[in-house]
């Protein structure tokens, strides 16, 4: 069985905001072309999406879209700025 590396190499871990153990992780592997979003409850990876690095700027505009329209509550930037 492959050794699982605990964090991306080249990337970041997004937190779970219902908890649990549960996490986002998102790798870059440009030798490949590709990012890795990978779901993770604990230290079991339960699902992963490969995206071609050419589409990750329509991934980013769907997220920024979805934040001008009013997806995620104005407290929500107050309280992390």
């Amino acid at each position: 069985m492959a050794e699982v590396s605990p964090l991306p190499i080249r990337g970041e871990v997004v937190v779970d905001a219902r908890g649990g153990a549960r996490a986002l992780r998102v790798s870059w592997h440009p030798e490949q072309g590709l990012v890795v979003l990978s779901i993770w409850r604990g230290d079991t990876c339960v699902a992963t999406v490969q995206v071609d690095s050419a589409e990750v700027p329509h991934l980013v505009d769907v997220l920024v879209r979805g934040l001008a329209a009013g997806s995620v509550p104005a407290s929500s930037f107050e309280e992390a700025g």
